[in-house]
């Protein structure tokens, strides 16, 4: 699924979920782990050995484990680790303790999440989330948006790997749309529009052996996509970072940092390349 991971850790509980679950990946799949520290210099706490807890588990994984300590602004080094250590993937968790080298408070995370040029994954460090590897079930929420199809398309190459399936989930959120009536053609509109994309995708599945179920639904978007994640008792969300604007938006940018904060399961975000 990856070659090269990267791992920004401060000691806490949701850093050491993420360095868990990196630990789980690297077991299995024999990646390079990069384990960043960063070292924030407004910050008068000292810590003797910060990548102390990360050695808890590297000499477990087998896979070649890389170690960095860095001094600046957490968001700034985690990115340019990235570029510079050419990484397939970012695993961060969703929160992380204030004091000496804090990285990963949620707005730590989220702008990681918008601004990086490779894959998130982002774990949440709370007991009722699965994280099970490899992976079985993949769910998938998808609009159409450019942000969506690079989301399915990276969801479909995980699943090929693990020979999973997955859930391709189409939500008509009809609010944004000011849409009350159930008779309004505006909604019959939309759910033909959600369907078509869910069928696109289904087909973009079928051409890599992929198998899919496809479920069309109302409501909130950021809460039908937890309850649904839960129902089917998925092991990977996998989620664009953006969405449609007008009628026919279902994941805007704030939707997937509203479920990255909610989610019980790990949730790889991507973004796509932006328009010049």
């Amino acid at each position: 699924m990856f070659d090269r991971i990267l791992v920004p850790t401060d000691g806490s509980g949701p850093a050491n979920a993420a360095l868990e679950y990196a630990g789980e990946i690297a077991a299995v799949e024999q990646v390079t782990v990069h384990i960043l520290y960063v070292v924030d210099p407004d910050e008068t706490d000292e810590t003797d050995d910060p990548l102390a807890v990360s050695r808890d588990w590297t000499g477990e994984t087998g896979s070649p484990i890389i170690e960095e300590i860095e001094t600046g602004e957490p968001r700034d080094a985690i990115l340019e680790a990235a570029a510079e250590h050419d990484v397939d993937a970012i695993v961060m968790g969703t929160r992380g303790r204030r004091g000496v080298g804090r990285l990963l408070l949620g707005s730590v995370t989220e702008s990681v999440v918008r601004d990086a040029d490779v894959p998130v994954l982002v774990v949440r460090g709370a007991p009722e989330v699965r994280r099970p590897y490899p992976i079985e079930t993949i769910v998938v929420p998808t609009d159409g948006s450019a942000h969506a199809d690079v989301a399915l398309e990276r969801a479909l190459t995980v699943a090929a790997h693990h020979d999973a399936t997955v859930h391709l989930l189409s939500i008509v959120d009809v609010t944004p749309a000011g849409i009350e009536d159930q008779n309004d053609l505006r909604l019959d509109r939309l759910e033909r529009y959600a369907r078509r994309v869910v069928e696109e995708g289904v087909e973009r599945a079928a051409d890599l052996g992929v198998e899919t179920e496809v479920t069309v639904t109302y409501g909130s978007t950021h809460q039908k996509i937890r309850t649904y994640t839960d129902a089917v008792d998925a092991d990977l969300l996998v989620m664009g970072t953006h969405g449609r604007s007008g009628l026919d938006r279902l994941l805007l940018g704030s939707v997937t940092e509203r479920v990255l904060r909610t989610a019980t399961t790990p949730v790889l975000t991507v973004r796509a390349a932006s328009e010049e």
